[in-house]
């Protein structure tokens, strides 16, 4: 991971909520080109459930087609929490070639990742089958 990234990354999770928001800002603003870093802190954040919704929120705000596969797979994230940003970043990243996936996560155990697969189809104009 490039430094720079591993500070800001680092600091998403200070308890000064002006830096917390500021590093979230930067990632932000550099979208596509922190996508490889993204990557590499959702991978590596295996015990921090809210790391790796910040990294799947952060991908679907990337505007970037290569976030794609990255987000499709956290749909199967073992925390409903990322798995429902998943659903909503897919339709950030304008995904439909992700329903298959999305309907999937339309029965999903948990309430809010059904909820958030059901309106992402929704937005896309897809029933459910």
């Amino acid at each position: 991971m490039r430094p720079r990234y591993a500070d800001l990354f680092a600091a998403l999770k200070d308890e000064d909520p002006h830096r917390s928001d500021a590093a979230y800002d930067a990632v932000l603003f550099d979208r596509g080109e922190a996508l490889p870093d993204l990557e590499e802190l959702y991978q590596n954040s295996v015990a921090d459930e809210d790391l790796r919704f910040l990294a799947v929120q952060l991908m679907g705000f990337s505007e970037d087609s290569r976030a794609v596969p990255l987000v499709v797979a956290a749909l199967q994230d073992p925390s409903p929490k990322v798995r429902a940003e998943a659903c909503r970043a897919i339709e950030d990243l304008r995904a439909r070639d992700a329903a298959d996936d999305l309907m999937a996560r339309a029965d999903d155990m948990d309430v809010s990742v059904r909820r958030a697969a059901r309106e992402t189809l929704a937005a896309f104009g897809i029933r459910r089958r």
